[in-house]
């Protein structure tokens, strides 16, 4: 963010509820007020909300991500409703190594391929944000925006180009790979790099 700021853009760096004290959804809710709060007050700071961008990295990827949805596609979640009602229309959104579906951990896991570490620091991820996860419920849409995306029909307002990178080494890589074809089923522009050698959040 301050590298960006540097360079001259007007940046927002969302600070939100973190767990364990705060889980699903309270840091989706966060950051849709966040939007809320951005929408009214950016244009008094110089800013062309025309040309906004969402992004994040990690847990921001999914948050970004869920954003992204709420203002493309009308929902009843109470968070997505204020994303709806701004009827804003970012230009981009930018996930970076996004761990994009919080349900279901041992999907990147079970392979047994990764340090024992690393293994455990997915799931507890995933325990901590979603501690239900192993029977996701549609209440739980926000929490996978990946899953989402890969169901939802046409979207009903635009949803922005989407430049979204991982790195090859990445154990949660998959998660931006299959966004890419989420995206492609959709016809929304787009563009997925994975960097050889690249870690999380590399």
């Amino acid at each position: 963010a301050t590298r960006f700021a540097r360079e001259g853009y007007l940046v927002f760096n969302v600070d939100y509820r973190l767990v364990p004290a705060h889980r699903f959804p309270a840091p989706v809710h966060d950051v849709a007020l966040a939007l809320q709060w951005i929408a009214r007050h950016a244009p008094a700071m110089g800013g062309d909300l025309s040309r906004l961008v969402l992004a994040g990295e990690s847990a921001g990827a999914n948050l970004a991500t869920g954003l992204a949805i709420s203002g493309s596609w009308r929902r009843s979640e109470p968070w997505s409703q204020i994303v709806w009602e701004l009827n804003l229309q970012p230009k981009v959104l930018a996930p970076a190594c996004g761990y994009l579906q919080v349900s279901q951990p041992e999907r990147h896991t079970e392979a047994n391929t990764m340090p024992a570490w690393m293994a455990s620091r997915i799931h507890a991820v995933s325990d901590g944000y979603l501690p239900d996860h192993a029977a996701p419920q549609a209440s739980h849409a926000f929490a996978d925006p990946l899953t989402l995306l890969e169901r939802l029909g046409a979207p009903e307002r635009p949803f922005p180009a989407t430049f979204a990178i991982a790195g090859g080494e990445d154990p949660v890589r998959t998660d931006t790979e299959r966004l890419g074809g989420a995206l492609e089923r959709l016809n929304i522009p787009h563009q997925v790099e994975v960097y050889p050698g690249g870690g999380h959040t590399f």
